[in-house]
């Protein structure tokens, strides 16, 4: 079928309203969303905790706000930004031109998830066990947010539900933002909620959390265009794949870990 036959995706400006230098932006907007979410669902969860009230929560959420912040930033710019990085260092600061990483926020969390253990005196696994549930639905409001502002847009293709974006030449492509938006937010958010009803060995919500979305950004990266600049590396595979391999592995080591010391502690 011709592109004309398509879904032709309008041009939204990503900027929802100005006040001079100041802009609302709809990317802003969706990770906003993500934390009020994340705010309100970890309320819950604390009221039902033997081992977490409101306000250690409050303060655990604005580290890992932080945390992805400034990991997000700084893994978009190393993982996928570097040549223009060393060729002017101060890119890394030019946040108004976009560019934020998952596996960089990732990082930054688990820093940030870090330093709160320690200065709290908690084990990093339990704190990180608390936290894996809030992440998915801050991904489906990112992927959202992606959709919107048309960028991050799949591979080309002819099925029925193919979108021509503007920013993406003529040709029909995946709407691979929502593909992204349903499994490593929807769906993982849906299974990690399950998991956790049941008691389970320390760290294995943490290794559900990193192996469900390591399988979900690994297929979908099928489907998504590559980096322009990077294009496809080692055995056909993207960035993005190889970015998921160490958390589908790390995943699978401490769900099995945290398996054996619940058998061992039932013992």
């Amino acid at each position: 079928m011709p592109p004309t036959d398509f879904w032709q995706f309008p041009a939204i400006d990503p900027v929802i309203i100005g006040f001079g230098p100041l802009a609302i932006r709809w990317y802003g907007l969706a990770y906003l969303a993500g934390f009020a979410f994340a705010y309100w669902w970890g309320n819950r969860q604390a009221e039902r905790s033997q081992h977490w009230n409101k306000q250690q929560f409050s303060d655990l959420l604005f580290w890992c706000f932080l945390g992805v912040i400034i990991g997000g930033r700084f893994g978009y710019v190393l993982f996928y930004q570097f040549e223009r990085f060393i060729q002017d260092p101060l890119y890394l600061f030019m946040i108004t031109e976009g560019g934020m990483s998952f596996h960089g926020g990732l990082l930054g969390v688990i820093g940030a998830m870090y330093l709160y253990a320690r200065f709290k005196q908690r084990k990093f696994l339990q704190v990180s066990d608390f936290i894996a549930p809030l992440v998915p639905m801050g991904l489906f409001f990112g992927r959202i947010g992606n959709f919107i502002n048309g960028e991050l847009w799949g591979r080309s293709t002819d099925v029925p539900w193919a979108i021509v974006f503007p920013s993406g030449g003529p040709v029909p492509r995946h709407p691979s933002q929502l593909y992204e938006a349903i499994l490593e937010g929807l769906l993982l958010f849906g299974l990690l909620w399950w998991y956790q009803k049941k008691p389970r060995g320390v760290g294995a919500v943490s290794g559900l959390f990193l192996l469900g979305y390591g399988v979900a950004r690994f297929v979908v990266e099928f489907f998504r265009e590559p980096d322009a600049h990077l294009g496809l590396l080692s055995l056909g595979m993207s960035m993005g794949q190889w970015l998921t391999i160490p958390m589908i592995i790390l995943g699978i080591a401490l769900i099995v870990n945290a398996g054996k010391k619940q058998q061992a502690e039932q013992l």
